[in-house]
């Protein structure tokens, strides 16, 4: 990995997960903007241009699916990470399908979380 630190965008529309998911990230990222909701996913990414996106699946107006979808359709490099409270195979599954490259359940903490946007970084370099 570079010597910067990763930039991370976070779409979360629950504002008590996103802030402590920002403070998690921020100790070893740099979190570019956090969106709310799902249409503005697509427009932030291609704007801000962040190392790793991190998608909630379950988001207002356009699910964390359906941007991702969009996301690696417009950028096949983009690494998205689909961050979700539903730790089921199947949705594991169309994360992968829909371009994630990585699935990680809220249940899981935030570590986990943060350890996998710097495996992404990492496989970048």
């Amino acid at each position: 990995m570079t010597s910067r630190r990763p930039r991370v965008l976070l779409a979360e529309d629950h504002p008590a997960v996103a802030k402590a998911v920002c403070r998690v990230l921020s100790l070893d990222c740099e979190v570019v903007e956090t969106v709310a909701d799902g249409s503005a996913v697509l427009e932030a990414a291609q704007r801000l241009q962040p190392d790793v996106i991190v998608v909630d699946i379950n988001l207002p107006n356009v699910n964390g699916l359906e941007a991702c979808r969009q996301i690696t359709q417009l950028n096949p490099e983009a690494k998205v990470i689909v961050f979700s409270v539903w730790n089921d195979p199947d949705i594991k599954q169309r994360s992968f399908d829909v371009g994630a490259s990585a699935f990680v359940g809220k249940g899981a903490g935030n570590g986990e979380l943060l350890s996998t946007v710097k495996r992404l970084c990492d496989d970048r370099s």
